[in-house]
């Protein structure tokens, strides 16, 4: 489905932060695109075409958290705190991270 040999770079899914005008930007240029059926990999390409680079941050953790089940800092709020986007957390972890934080 992809003509390239690599997929562009993307903003892994789950949560992204953007400001207003390049939404707008990137609703227009989507429009101009074939659906892709990766929804990251589709807003890469929007990206890529707007000549736009998504940027790495620390608080994405796209591919979950590694955490000792035993530790305490399991139990502290400032070891979620400055993650905005976490995957891989069953529900109750989820309860768990927002009740601490």
């Amino acid at each position: 489905l992809y003509n390239k040999n690599n997929y562009p770079p993307y903003a892994g899914g789950g949560g992204f932060i953007m400001d207003g005008s390049l939404a707008k930007r990137l609703h227009k240029t989507s429009e101009t695109l074939e659906l892709y059926p990766i929804d990251d990999v589709f807003l890469g390409m929007c990206l890529e075409v707007l000549k736009v680079s998504p940027i790495g941050h620390e608080g994405f953790k796209t591919f979950g958290i590694v955490k000792n089940k035993n530790s305490k800092m399991n139990k502290e709020p400032c070891f979620f705190r400055s993650m905005l986007v976490v995957h891989k957390l069953l529900p109750p972890d989820l309860l768990q991270m927002w009740d601490l934080v």
